[in-house]
């Protein structure tokens, strides 16, 4: 049986529930496909376990264990502190995951491509430096991204397949965030704008900083991948963005963000109010196009297929020249930790079969 080496960067919600799913997939499905993952690094921000050959079950299980406690990988006994993930890398090719939403990674991982190493991601902000960072990690088909965009949907698979039969994308729209989907339907259902905000923080469907999903930008994010995987050359300055809040409580800290929440309340009602009775409602959207990249609130019809959307629900169209006059769309839940963290493992998963 293959053991395939895995570094694991980042140990959030999404980060416990993948290794509760690696283990999984080792004890029950590892026969099946001549291989089992075998945890050499295992990183937070403050530490990380590291082994020759492989992190035994049991380790895991105790870090786990005390990450839900709230400790730091450095507190385990089997632990110790970090300061750079890199330091961490095998002198043989391995599987890196970042399911972080580190900055300025990028770099990084575009060496370790370059040296061999596999890369998975949950973390968007790698795919969104400079056009030709991500050349450089995705060009050899070493580095694969189906969680930055629609958490465990086959979005970016979807994407590939249409591209590698001949078929080009004309144009890709629809909501693509669970987090902002939810926060609709809450508002269009009656809830205040900062009781709908905080119930998805609390429920795991937001950023760490909620303003990384109300500001835009991960939207925004996940609107430049899918222009970039389509073959658009595009870059972040070049993605329109309408922020869900104003710049005024963009410079506050998390926590006085969402102390000052409230004060956009009576904004959200008025605005859903005034298009009640019309058969329209207002719903997060994004367009991406050869000549647009938007991310906006908008109102639509409320039977569209956009408007007809329910909670953390994200649609992804897509319209190529074979899908032309009836578009081709993915639709289902787009935020949570199980979701997510089974798109990152599906991809390593696709990675192991392509090792040998």
């Amino acid at each position: 049986m293959e053991r395939i080496p895995v570094l694991q960067v980042g140990m959030g919600g999404v980060g416990r529930t993948l290794v509760e799913q690696v283990l999984t997939f080792n004890e029950r499905f590892g026969g099946r496909y001549g291989f089992r993952f075998a945890y050499v690094g295992l990183a937070d921000r403050q530490g990380a376990i590291v082994a020759d050959e492989r992190i035994p079950p049991a380790v895991l299980l105790e870090a786990l264990a005390a990450k839900r406690a709230g400790s730091s990988l450095a507190d385990v006994p089997a632990g110790g502190p970090l300061l750079d993930w890199r330091n961490l890398l095998t002198p043989v090719p391995c599987i890196i995951v970042d399911v972080t939403a580190q900055d300025d990674a990028e770099l990084g991982l575009a060496e370790a491509v370059v040296q061999g190493h596999r890369v998975v991601l949950a973390n968007k902000k790698p795919l969104c430096g400079s056009m030709e960072t991500f050349r450089a990690l995705t060009e050899r088909g070493n580095t694969r991204y189906e969680a930055t965009v629609g958490a465990g949907l086959p979005v970016i698979s979807t994407l590939r397949s249409l591209l590698d039969t001949g078929d080009p994308v004309t144009r890709i729209s629809g909501c693509f965030s669970g987090t902002l989907g939810f926060l609709m339907t809450q508002l269009e259902d009656g809830q205040p704008f900062s009781a709908a905000v905080l119930e998805a923080k609390q429920r795991g469907w937001t950023e760490p900083d909620p303003r990384d999903d109300l500001s835009g930008m991960d939207v925004a994010r996940k609107a430049l991948i899918l222009a970039r995987t389509s073959g658009f050359s595009a870059e972040m300055e070049d993605v329109a963005v309408e922020p869900l809040f104003p710049d005024q409580l963009g410079a506050l800290s998390t926590e006085e963000f969402l102390a000052e929440l409230p004060t956009l309340d009576h904004e959200y009602r008025d605005r859903f109010d005034t298009i009640a009775g019309q058969g329209t409602t207002l719903r997060y959207a994004a367009q991406v196009a050869l000549d647009r990249l938007s991310v906006a609130l908008t109102e639509v019809p409320r039977d569209s297929p956009i408007g007809s959307l329910r909670g953390p629900d994200n649609l992804v169209v897509f319209q190529t020249q074979r899908y032309a006059e009836r578009p081709l769309s993915v639709r289902g839940p787009g935020a949570g930790v199980e979701v997510t963290a089974a798109g990152v493992l599906s991809d390593m998963i696709a990675l192991g079969r392509e090792w040998r």
